[in-house]
Parts: structure tokens; C-alpha cells; sequence
């Protein structure tokens, strides 16, 4: 394999679309999603109305990555071994003596085999890898707040309670129904959480398509969603620009095989036909799906036997660890990590993003990418990388901030792919992240 990757060689260019293709205002939209969610538990089940107060430094709590361990109500960020680096009992930061009272000396987390193969949610954790499940995790912890504030106990029915804030507000008829918080606001001001891509990315879409490229877009929001938030940040011609549109695709069951595997459906005024298609014979917009039957379009479209697919993502679990794993696709990973560790986008440096809540590392869960693994004595500390970071070079061909990062490159740039041969700073671009470069001494 070339220690360098191009979208030139690439037969076929996917995309997913939120927080990769469409970029959200997230101080706006934490808020919208964390009160959604609330606001379902205060009024649906009862939880205490100061669930719905949060200070400003609260939002201090949220970081990409962590796991939530149901069984005992512990927010826990893991090291690539599964060791567990940091953790909280709802918001309150636990000590390293906490920690390994409750982890034993080696601070091992008994699930994360588990984690680690598969990348699947169980009865006994969640984790917590992209901006539209970020809120829950602060939810989560304020409730046990509330719960022990109360003098009960931790158990299975706060997830339950979760899961159903989670499908009130986002269930596939949600939208067009204008049940819970999060459409109709949307909805009603899409300026006020939405990014419009800016000129440079649409000339790159265009100037893909017009090369002979196969334009995807794979998305697991429903349909009526995903169009008015193309119309909004691509604009209403927005269908002109992919070959092949699949909207509730359901990752990454979308990448299961058989028996699993979905079929895909046509729709008829954003409902889905309820006879499932055998296989796909053309282009077009669908809904649901599997890429078995994908990769078979793909072969036709292209001509190849077996066509080159690059997809760009933003979850681990969703996009890279399937679409790598199971695909053998090229995956590039959206890390906005970065941008808090001195890897500027374009729109930062064009001061073109304005509003955005910073993601620096923070004071209760550090770095996203390295963490001090501090001994029983709390003297010695010992960098190591994050599950995250291990996964990021695992299961991703390139790491970059956003879309917008690579917008002005040329379709042949070469980028420096990662490789188990090579350190894990080879396949950030423009540049790792300081905490990674700090880490094997070479910080600029």
C-alpha cells in the first residue's frame, strides 16, 4: 500500500452529512439538543425542573469520546489499552485514588474488549462519539446529580428515560410531524444552527462530479431533514451534486451483512415504499439500504470490478470503524478536535466561522488526543494516547479538521495516509495536533 493517499485515484467520493459536510453552529445547537432532551424528562417523566438550568461553564463538561457506564453511572475517558485515564460520577471529577478504588490498581474497564472489537452500544455503556449524542452526556450526569442530591439509586431506568428523550426528538416522523423541540426549531430558524458550505466547497463537489467521480451522499437522517438542511447550506440545487442520495440509512447497520442487511426503498413524497428493492439498478435518492447492494450499483456506474470508495465521517462508530472494517472503503475522519489544538481551518483563518463553541482541551477531561496517566502517588504521570487517537489512526486513512480544510487542494494532492509502520502524527492534515506533537517532542 502507497504511504500516500489521493482523491484522484478514487473511483467513488462519499459523504456523510452532519458535522462532515454540514457544520453546525455547536454552542446553538448543544444547547437545542440538551434541552430537547430535558425538557422531554422534566415534562414526560417527571425529573426535576432544574434539569433545565445550566451555568455557561457547564458546558465545559461535554468532550467528544467519553463513555458512559450504565451500570454504575461513571463517565470514563479510556486510554488505547482500556485503561481508564479519567472519570466522573455524574459532574463530579473523580480522584486517581477514586478511580482506582473503583477500577482496581491497573484502572482496567472490564467492557472495553467489547468496545474495542466491535464499536457497538450495549445494555451496559454508551459511548458518546458525536456532537448530536454530546448533550446526553451532560444530561446523564446531571441526573445522577440529581438522583444522589435525592438519595436514590442508579439504575436502568434512566437509560430507558434517555433512550426515549433521544426517539421523541429524533424519530423519522418527528420532522414531519413537528413532535418534540429539535425539528420545529430547526426548522423555524435554520440560519441560527446551520453553516452554509461556502463557494470554494461547491466548486470542489462540482469540480469531483465533472472528473468522472461518483458523488455519494449516506446520510441516517430521514429524508425531509437532510433536504432542508442541503437547501440551507448547499443550496436548492443541492440533488445536482450526487449520483446516488440514501437518507435513514441506519449506520452503521448500513455496512451489516447478511443476514442483517436492509433493503433499500424508493420514496414517494418522503415516505418510504414498503416493499424493499431486491437490488439497485440506477442512480437516485433512496432510503435505507446496505452496501453490498451499493457496491453493486458502484461497479456498474464505475465499470471497475471493484471500484474505489473514499467516504468522509465524523463518528467512529457510525462511519470509519464500518466503512473501514466492513466496506474496505478509504475513509478520511472530520476531527474538529484539532481545531483546539492549533490546527487552523481555512474558515478560521478567513475568520468566516463565527459563533463556534471552541472544543481546546478542557480542565476536567484534557486532551482528546493524549492524557497523563497518573500513578497511585499522583507524582508520576505517563503520556498515553486516548482510545479516541488510536482509533483515529486505526481506522481512518486521514484525519483533517473539516471539508472546508481541503477545499482549495488539487484532486491529486497527496496526503500522507496512516500506517501501523508509521508514528501516530502521519495523517493529520494540515498538521497533528499539539498534544500528539508534544507528546513525541517535536510541539513547533
Amino acid at each position: 500500500m502507497s504511504e500516500y493517499f489521493s482523491l484522484s485515484e478514487c473511483d467513488v467520493i462519499g459523504f456523510d452529512l452532519d458535522h462532515t459536510l454540514c457544520r453546525y453552529h455547536l454552542k446553538e445547537t448543544s444547547r437545542l439538543i440538551y434541552e430537547s432532551f430535558a425538557r422531554y424528562l422534566v415534562e414526560h417523566k417527571g425529573y426535576d425542573k432544574d434539569l433545565l438550568t445550566l451555568s455557561p461553564a457547564t458546558w465545559d463538561f461535554c468532550f467528544k469520546g467519553l463513555v458512559v457506564d450504565l451500570e454504575d453511572g461513571n463517565l470514563i475517558k479510556l486510554a488505547q489499552d482500556g485503561t481508564v485515564l479519567r472519570a466522573s460520577h455524574g459532574t463530579r471529577h473523580l480522584s486517581t485514588e477514586e478511580i482506582i478504588k473503583h477500577y482496581g490498581p491497573k484502572r482496567e474497564w472490564k467492557h472495553f474488549e467489547s468496545l474495542n472489537t466491535s464499536y457497538t452500544r450495549s445494555a451496559k455503556y454508551y459511548f458518546y462519539d458525536n456532537y448530536f449524542d454530546l448533550p446526553g452526556a451532560l444530561l446523564c450526569a446531571k441526573v445522577v446529580d440529581m438522583l444522589h442530591k435525592r438519595g436514590s439509586e442508579v439504575t436502568v431506568d434512566l437509560w430507558k428515560d434517555m433512550v426515549a428523550a433521544i426517539d421523541h426528538n429524533y424519530n423519522t416522523s418527528a420532522f414531519k410531524e413537528d413532535a418534540g423541540w429539535y425539528f420545529p426549531s430547526v426548522k423555524r430558524d435554520p440560519a441560527r444552527y446551520l453553516q452554509p458550505c461556502s463557494d470554494s466547497l461547491k466548486a470542489w463537489l462540482r469540480s469531483m462530479k465533472n472528473a468522472g467521480k461518483v458523488l455519494l451522499l449516506i446520510t441516517s437522517s430521514h429524508s425531509d431533514y437532510c433536504r432542508l438542511v442541503c437547501e440551507h447550506i448547499l443550496g436548492r440545487d443541492f440533488e445536482e451534486l450526487f449520483d446516488v442520495i440514501i437518507t435513514n440509512a441506519l449506520k452503521p447497520g448500513f455496512f451489516s451483512l447478511v443476514p442483517q442487511q436492509r433493503p433499500f426503498r424508493t420514496l414517494v413524497n418522503d415516505v418510504e415504499e414498503s416493499e424493499g428493492l431486491p437490488s439497485l439498478e440506477k442512480p437516485g435518492w433512496y432510503s435505507q439500504g446496505n452496501w453490498p447492494h451499493l457496491h453493486e450499483l458502484l461497479k456498474t456506474m464505475t465499470g471497475k470490478p471493484e471500484p474505489k470508495v473514499v467516504y468522509f465521517g465524523d463518528s467512529m462508530r457510525s462511519d470509519m470503524f464500518p466503512a473501514s472494517s466492513y466496506g474496505k472503503w478509504e475513509t478520511v475522519m472530520i476531527v474538529e478536535e484539532l481545531e483546539g489544538e492549533g490546527v487552523h481551518s481555512r474558515e478560521e483563518l478567513s475568520g468566516s466561522i463565527r459563533g463556534r463553541r471552541p472544543v481546546f482541551a478542557n480542565k476536567q477531561w484534557g486532551s482528546y488526543f493524549v492524557d497523563a496517566h497518573r500513578s497511585e502517588s499522583g507524582e508520576d504521570e505517563v503520556p498515553k494516547l486516548t482510545w479516541c487517537s488510536y482509533s483515529i489512526h486505526t481506522y481512518s486513512t486521514v484525519a483533517i479538521p473539516s471539508v472546508e480544510a481541503i477545499a482549495d487542494l488539487p484532486l491529486d494532492y497527496k496526503f500522507p495516509r496512516f500506517s501501523p509502520d508509521k508514528p501516530t502524527t502521519t495523517g493529520y492534515f494540515p498538521r497533528p495536533p499539539d498534544s500528539l506533537l508534544k507528546m513525541y517532542g517535536t510541539v513547533p
